[in-house]
């Protein structure tokens, strides 16, 4: 995608609220403040959503820390295809988990796009189920004070049709997703979209259609779209860190994984966990695959102490090459267990 447009800059942090506030400890106290490919879909670990307790629910988890209302739901542990049933299909019963990409706000670095779990009825065409889990927008406490979790798609676009045909996805969404919001909101818009559809293996590009028209200019800032996206289009639309998984409000498994992108110097950052009382309980460094400049991947595994079942967080940041000082931080709330 060849883009006209220079590139959206990277805006502030937001520390969420309740269990996941800031803390001191190792970290001290910290207030709220070249493209590569994407790693393959469902790397990292599974997709585990804590049930009716996690925040992307209404409900809330025990105030002690004790465990969500439901046990973890681990319906799909990494993306099924996105294949489509045949005409006259019956869905399967039972239910699936699929990834959002929505807007998670942060200081100069930390902002960008951000996983949610959606968990759906199952059924073969999770393309189309996870774009209208997309459509749908931020829920439960994605939208508390804090959360700092929003979306570029302007209300009211519909999903026209989802097609995919040689590992291209084509979307056919309504005339409100081509409307207002510049230049900065209609590439996270589009960003949005193709993280969404590009979460499953069958999946390595997107075309954008309008109201059934071919998209070759979008919006009315002319961002030119001269043939299918992929998610190395979207890099500007990334935090300098993107944690990938875990997804934010997920269940982090023990031992777990956390895997995604940096462009960070030198290819180092640190990844913490924050306990429900905010004080880190594991702390180390990761080396991503490229850095200083380009973007390279990482995937590490995770191995921690809690007691019990606990709300905690996941937090990446970097060490300033000049004074050491933290950077590039970024926190969200992760469901913590003992080691099995």
């Amino acid at each position: 995608m060849k883009r006209h447009l220079s590139p959206l800059a990277v805006v502030a942090f937001a520390i969420l609220a309740a269990a996941c506030q800031p803390g001191s400890g190792g970290l001290g106290t910290l207030a709220p403040s070249s493209p590569s490919a994407a790693p393959p879909a469902g790397s990292g670990g599974p997709d585990v959503r804590p049930g009716s307790g996690s925040p992307g629910s209404g409900a809330s988890p025990s105030p002690s820390g004790g465990a969500p209302s439901t046990a973890p739901s681990t319906a799909a542990s990494t993306p099924p295809p996105a294949s489509q049933p045949p005409s006259g299909t019956t869905a399967p019963t039972g239910t699936t988990i699929v990834r959002a990409y929505f807007h998670l706000g942060g200081d100069v670095g930390s902002e960008g796009l951000v996983p949610v779990l959606r968990e759906i009825p199952q059924t073969q065409a999770v393309a189309r189920a996870a774009i209208e889990a997309l459509l749908a927008g931020p829920a439960g406490r994605e939208l508390m004070d804090g959360a700092g979790i929003s979306t570029a798609i302007p209300d009211g676009t519909e999903l026209l049709g989802v097609t995919i045909e040689n590992g291209l996805a084509t979307v056919d969404l309504s005339g409100e997703f081509a409307s207002g919001g510049g230049s900065a909101g209609s590439m996270i818009r589009l960003a949005q979209v193709t993280y969404t559809l590009t979460q499953f293996p069958t999946v390595q590009g997107v075309n954008f259609r309008v109201d059934g028209r071919p998209v070759t200019v979008f919006g009315s800032e002319g961002i030119v779209l001269d043939g299918p996206v992929d998610r190395s289009d979207f890099t500007d639309q990334l935090p300098a860190i993107f944690a990938d998984r875990p997804a934010w409000g997920a269940s982090l498994e023990n031992p777990g994984h956390l895997s995604g992108m940096a462009n960070v110097f030198e290819a180092q950052f640190h990844v913490a966990i924050l306990d429900s009382d905010g004080l880190p309980i594991l702390d180390q460094p990761v080396m991503a695959t490229c850095g200083t400049g380009c973007w390279g991947s990482f995937d590490v595994r995770l191995a921690y102490d809690v007691p019990e079942a606990q709300w905690g967080a996941l937090r990446v940041y970097n060490r300033s090459a000049k004074d050491g000082s933290v950077e590039l931080i970024r926190d969200y709330p992760v469901w913590l267990t003992p080691a099995g």
